[in-house]
This record gives structure tokens, C-alpha cells and sequence, in this order.
């Protein structure tokens, strides 16, 4: 049955819209770029990890973001304008292509989830699945029409479009995403004394994971009595944290606030399993953001996203997916305060590279000075 179910759900993904280039695209600009603007559901993490800094690096051109719930598209300047599509179009922003098509310098589209793997998959529930295919599957039909440029975040995600031209755009985020300045630094509020902040931020997507750390979890609290716990979940995955002490079950909250909780605490421990799935074959390493974030020191699930192992000797813990092994990693960083702070410098300076790469902007997208500069 569960093989039946599985080639059906695969069947049914290879009939889902997929973005495509249009006729006689180069997966370059079809002009000469005077402005940058970005649509999408602002404010959004997307933006933020991935076009944030690189858009405000040396030579880009000006840029833009409009929000496509709220935002004025009447008043945007289409001459010379290079479009970028933050994961989803609204009807009203296809329009606005169709109406502009002949001033514009291009337009490009930036995923960063395996959306059709999401669809068919049994993590998500039906309205979220739904909300997927109204806001990131068939807009695609109009969309491709007029697409020079597909990002993808990662290679494996690159592979699943079945384009010849995909490129890759990994996670490049501000330093101020993740690093406070010193006039906002607040008072530590875990820093590994006697009580032990251990973190699951995370949602109903990913319920297999909840799944796979509830008896962790539990384990655990029940040997160090100085540890609580934190996740971030709604509906099914709630449901899997009842009936435990010392574990706060919170809802997830919009991105900004998310931003601003990170302001006055930090975590000790945060977590970052991904269960095997095509869905997670596809992520990349964002969550290292937000651990870096909480000054956390994180357990990574061993794979493509964040690497195997710790032969590189850096000390970050990325641990095979197994639940004896989470476990004793959990302990190991709430016991000892060497191997916890070894692993938040290595997740510290894994961040550090990423901002470091934005500085090279959107090459494709530079002024011909600001391409001589970055060359």
C-alpha cells in the first residue's frame, strides 16, 4: 500500500507545473538593468537569506521590494527594470508583467523549496498544500512566459526543475540578520548556567521530525533535570508535544517577530533534524542562520545541507539520523561547555562565509562598471 500510495504521489508530481524559460531566453537580462524589483510576500525570510545583502552589495543597481498583497504596482517604473519573483506571483503582478513586458530588462524566478515534492507529500495538510498550488504552481503557466533567469537554492533543487539552465543561488544573508551590533546587544539570558535552553524551531511541515524528537526530547529532560524545552508548532505537530513538563509549545509567529525574539535571549541548544524525504533532499543551510542568530550551538542532521560528520575538525555537530545518537549529542553539548562553545564558534564562522559570498551582488544583474569591479 505504502508503495501504491508513494508512485501515485510521484505520478502526480511529474504532472504539476514547473517554471520554464521563455523562447529565446539566455539566462542573462534582455537589456541593460536600470533598476531591480523584487515581488513577493514581504517581509519574508526568503528575501532575507538569500537578496538582501546581495542586492546592496558594490555596483548593483537600485533596487526595490514590493509586496504583492499590499503593494502600489501602479506607481512602479517598469522601464529598464529587471523583475525577480520571490517564490510566488500574484494574479495582479502577472497582469502587471504582461501590460510592462516590452520595458522590461528581464525577469527572473527564485525557489527555494521542492513545491511539488511539499504538494504531494503527507507532512504538510490540505489547506497548506492547497495554498501551494494556488500561489506557486499555476501562476507558473503565465509566469514562464516571460522568465529569462530560474534561481534555485541549491543543486539538488536546481536537478528537480528539469531545465537545461537553473543556477544555483545559495544562502548569502545580511551580517545584521544574525550578528547584533554592540549598542543592541541585550542582557544574556541562557548562557548555559543553570538552566538549559534546548530549542525546536520548526513547523507542521516537518512532522516526521517532531515525530522523531518527541522521545529524544523527553529522554533527555528526564536525565537533566536543569533542561527545558521550546518548539515552534500548530496543529498535528503540536499535538505530538502533549502531556510533557518542562516543554513550551509555542506557535510559530510572523518573520519580523521571529527576527526580534532573537533579540534579548539566547538558546543553548537548538536542533535541526531532517527526516530522509525528497522534500528535504532539496533544503538548504538557512536554519545555521538562525542558530547563529539564538548564539546557539546546533545539532544538524547529518547530509547534503549542512555536510557529514565532524572530520573537518570544525566541532559543529552534524549527527546521523538516528535517535541514540540526537540523544547523546544533546547531552554532550549540555554537559560540556567546551564541545558547546567549539560548536557555536564553527556555526558562528559557517554564517560569517555565507554573508562574506553576498558581497559579489547578482553578477548577471551588475552595471558593466560594477562587473569589472567584481571580476
Amino acid at each position: 500500500m505504502t508503495d501504491l500510495r508513494e508512485r501515485l504521489a510521484l505520478w502526480i508530481e511529474q504532472k504539476l507545473p514547473r517554471p520554464k524559460l521563455r523562447p529565446g531566453a539566455t539566462g542573462r537580462p534582455r537589456g541593460p538593468v536600470k533598476r531591480i524589483i523584487v515581488f513577493g510576500r514581504m517581509p519574508n525570510p526568503t528575501f532575507d537569506y538569500y537578496f538582501a545583502a546581495r542586492l546592496d552589495a558594490p555596483g548593483m543597481p537600485p533596487s526595490e521590494t514590493v509586496d504583492i498583497r499590499h503593494g502600489n504596482l501602479a506607481g512602479l517604473d517598469a522601464e529598464g527594470a529587471f523583475i525577480i519573483i520571490c517564490r510566488y506571483a500574484s494574479p495582479k503582478v502577472l497582469t502587471w508583467l504582461e501590460q510592462n513586458v516590452d520595458q522590461l530588462s528581464g525577469v527572473g524566478l527564485f525557489v527555494d523549496d521542492d513545491i511539488p515534492a511539499v504538494v504531494t507529500g503527507r507532512d504538510a495538510n490540505l489547506r497548506y498544500r492547497l495554498v501551494l498550488c494556488f500561489r506557486a504552481l499555476w501562476p507558473l503557466r503565465r509566469l514562464s512566459r516571460h522568465l529569462d533567469i530560474v534561481w534555485a537554492s541549491t543543486p539538488h533543487l536546481a536537478s528537480t526543475l528539469q531545465l537545461e539552465e537553473v543556477q544555483v543561488l545559495p544562502p548569502a544573508p545580511p551580517e545584521t540578520l544574525w550578528k547584533k551590533r554592540p549598542d543592541e546587544a541585550g542582557p544574556v539570558v541562557n548562557a548555559l548556567s543553570d538552566q538549559v535552553l534546548i530549542a525546536y524551531h520548526a513547523t507542521g511541515v516537518h512532522l516526521e521530525e517532531h515525530r522523531f524528537l518527541r522521545p529524544i526530547v523527553e529522554e533527555v529532560l528526564v536525565q537533566r533535570p536543569q533542561a527545558r524545552f521550546e518548539v515552534f508548532a500548530d496543529g498535528r505537530a503540536a499535538s505530538i508535544w502533549e502531556g510533557m513538563e518542562r516543554v513550551a509549545v509555542r506557535r510559530p509567529i510572523p518573520w519580523n517577530d521571529y527576527l526580534a525574539d532573537a533579540n534579548n535571549r539566547t538558546i543553548d541548544v537548538m536542533l535541526v533534524p531532517l527526516h530522509p524525504s525528497r522534500v528535504n533532499d532539496s533544503r538548504a543551510p538557512t536554519k545555521r542562520i538562525d542558530v547563529a542568530r539564538y548564539k546557539a550551538a546546533g545539532v544538524f542532521a547529518e547530509g547534503a545541507a549542512y555536510g557529514y560528520g565532524t572530520s573537518d575538525g570544525s566541532g559543529e555537530q552534524r549527527v546521523p539520523y538516528v535517535r541514540d545518537i540526537w540523544q547523546n549529542a544533546i547531552l554532550g553539548l549540555v554537559d560540556d561547555r567546551k564541545t558547546h562553545d567549539l560548536a557555536t564558534a564553527s556555526t558562528l564562522r559557517l554564517v560569517q562565509q555565507m554573508t562574506q559570498s553576498a558581497h559579489e551582488g547578482l553578477k548577471m544583474l551588475a552595471t558593466d562598471a560594477a562587473t569589472n569591479l567584481l571580476c
